[in-house]
């Protein structure tokens, strides 16, 4: 696995596609940036130092900088390549991918407001904002027909003139967080700890929640929209994230109201507003439950900080 921080974007220095019909070797190289490919059709058969790969059709492989790599036999393949660089890449051996699923999946993102978050698997491991395997079969054929697209639609992107790179590292990082997604989704899912349709749901709800926490979410509108019985689902909800579904909404509220009173200028009415919390009472209750002080007393003390 690699864990990327995806809030410093790739530099990307070369893209392409290459079909060859005829049997080929790779060339033996070793370089100083990061090397991906991911296959259409064929095989393509590689080494980086002693360690062997056999790609075919949805195979992605990430071959790492300053590491010796060559073909080691001979087939026809038809595939796309990417050459970039990144400053901020930590490849990881050994660890609980299970682990790690649950950790950036469910906890990872909304760490800001997860009062008794578990320990990252890894040492500084939090500090990064997705993993995703070093090489994977994208096999489901949804994934790999998007996958089909985001390579199509970088390579066009690339061929442009104007920002051709810049707009390429863009969609290459969403298609990053969208294969760690994945990933780790089914990870999940093999899981013994969980149930393959809880899961789901759960990591639905949470992208529900931190999409619409401005509006009010009632118990009805969730099992309307998740056809399950509420009960069930925020019972599945606090094994994944060690809180009921009320009280990690109230939490991600909050942790909203804090970034806006931190960084902007808006009345503290505003702020309820914006965050789904309308009533000043509650809100101001509400802040000093999960802070431990006023929203104005919050305020002072990040202007004091400064």
């Amino acid at each position: 696995m690699l864990a990327v921080n995806i809030e410093t974007m790739p530099r990307m220095l070369l893209m392409g596609f290459v079909s060859y019909k005829n049997p080929w070797l790779h060339f033996k190289r070793n370089l100083n940036e990061y090397v991906l490919y991911f296959v259409r059709s064929g095989e393509l058969h590689l080494k980086e130092e002693d360690r062997r790969y056999v790609l075919k059709k949805g195979d992605w492989l990430i071959l790492e900088p300053n590491m010796t790599h060559e073909g080691t036999e001979k087939h026809a393949c038809d595939y796309y390549y990417i050459h970039f660089e990144h400053p901020d890449v930590v490849s990881m051996k050994g660890e609980d991918t299970l682990a790690l699923a649950q950790y950036y999946m469910t906890v990872h993102d909304q760490s800001p407001y997860h009062e008794n978050k578990p320990l990252p698997p890894h040492e500084g491991l939090h500090l990064y904002s997705c993993c995703i395997p070093k090489a994977c079969a994208v096999t489901e054929q949804g994934r790999y027909r998007k996958m089909l697209h985001d390579m199509n639609e970088m390579l066009q992107q690339y061929k442009r003139r104007h920002f051709n790179r810049s707009l390429t590292a863009l969609k290459f990082t969403e298609v990053l967080i969208g294969l760690s997604r994945d990933t780790f989704m089914d990870e999940l899912q093999r899981g013994e700890r969980f149930r393959s349709k809880a899961i789901v749901k759960v990591n639905a709800l949470l992208d529900h929640i931190h999409q619409n926490y401005q509006h009010k979410i009632t118990g009805a509108d969730i099992e309307r929209l998740f056809e399950c019985s509420y009960d069930y689902l925020n019972r599945e909800f606090k094994k994944v994230t060690g809180q009921p579904i009320s009280r990690y909404m109230n939490a991600v509220r909050i942790g909203q109201a804090k970034e806006l009173i931190g960084t902007t200028s808006l009345g503290m009415g505003e702020i309820g507003y914006l965050t789904g919390l309308n009533d000043p009472y509650h809100f101001s209750k509400l802040f000093k439950k999960h802070t431990g002080m006023s929203p104005t007393e919050y305020f002072n003390q990040t202007r004091d900080d400064r």
